[in-house]
């Protein structure tokens, strides 16, 4: 078993040497999560959680032996799950609700763990009491072993998903001079005049109801709209599935496709993406040439302009003149 799995089941040896009284694991990893928080995963290292508990790097790796190992007890220290108490009576649809929304709320609170990579199957006892809490809620579904553990791959991977893109998004706003920048609110205009209904038919009429970016002056407000959204229409899947395997239905086979949908040679494809790509390029082009001929004539019209603002102001003089000479 490797030493970080070892140190999270309690089962490692303790080191024999070093300050053992004013340092253990556990204040190793508050600290190593502490830092994480505050500034990401990316700022851990043995020596910066040495500094920060005010002990040498050395001292850390006669409890910890390596920064993975480390990074394995945060992770495990930061998902404990507030597993709720058996007794309580509710659909697998409801437990399952309140399973994911669990784990969403670690990765908002601990955003670093999407930035983990998943190595393999949880082998740490807060990761398996994580996948122990959602087989008792899914226990009551007529689904096989393999679809129950593929059920909670389906719906981690949604949490972690959403998780990540909250991260991003929020760490860009905190980045950004103008929230505006990052709702697109600042770009509403331009994209306005870019979307066309003829290059965009389906997407331009959304935008200009407001539905992509927000208008200019519009008060946004975070919701969990999305997410909500996204999770409940997992769960009609499962329920669909649920339905279908106590009905006894098979599953839907796929049909051929009749002969007029058939997919395209590789040769066809790509000649019709070069035919798309310079038709595009042709787009693109009579596009800048009518914004050039529009410039141009912007400049002929103020040229134009200033000659007759010339030419009125020398008449102006030359009546002036022609006054005083009287």
């Amino acid at each position: 078993m490797p030493r970080g799995v070892a140190l999270a089941w309690g089962v490692a040896a303790n080191p024999q040497r070093g300050p053992k009284r004013e340092l253990s694991i556990e204040r190793i990893v508050d600290a190593a999560v502490e830092i994480a928080d505050a500034e990401g995963l990316g700022a851990v290292s043995m020596s910066r959680v040495a500094a920060s508990l005010g002990f040498t790097t050395m001292s850390l790796y006669r409890y910890v032996t390596s920064k993975d190992d480390l990074i394995l007890l945060m992770q495990e220290g930061a998902v404990l799950p507030p597993v709720p108490d058996e007794s309580i009576e509710r659909g697998w649809r409801d437990g399952v609700t309140a399973w994911v929304l669990a784990m969403r709320a670690a990765y908002r609170e601990h955003p670093w763990l999407v930035d983990i990579p998943v190595s393999g199957a949880p082998i740490t006892p807060n990761s398996l009491l994580i996948v122990d809490w959602f087989l008792r809620e899914v226990r009551s579904l007529p689904f096989s072993d393999g679809e129950k553990m593929s059920t909670l791959l389906l719906l981690t991977s949604y949490a972690r998903a959403t998780g990540a893109q909250e991260r991003d998004i929020g760490a860009a706003a905190a980045a950004a001079a103008d929230p505006a920048d990052v709702t697109g609110a600042n770009y509403f205009e331009a994209l306005a005049e870019l979307v066309t209904p003829e290059r965009f038919p389906y997407l331009s009429p959304l935008l200009a109801a407001g539905g992509y970016v927000a208008e200019p002056g519009t008060d946004f407000e975070e919701t969990d709209d999305d997410f909500s959204f996204g999770l409940e229409r997992i769960l009609d899947g499962i329920e669909y599935h649920v339905g279908r395997v106590e009905s006894g239905a098979a599953a839907v086979a796929a049909e051929p496709l009749p002969p007029s949908l058939e997919l395209p040679r590789d040769k066809q494809v790509r000649e019709a993406a070069k035919a798309r790509r310079e038709a595009e390029k042709a787009l693109r082009e009579a596009q800048k040439r009518e914004r050039e001929a529009i410039k141009h004539a912007l400049e002929r019209e103020k040229n134009a302009l200033e000659r007759e603002k010339v030419a009125l102001e020398r008449e102006r003089n030359a009546r002036g003149k022609a006054e005083r000479a009287k």
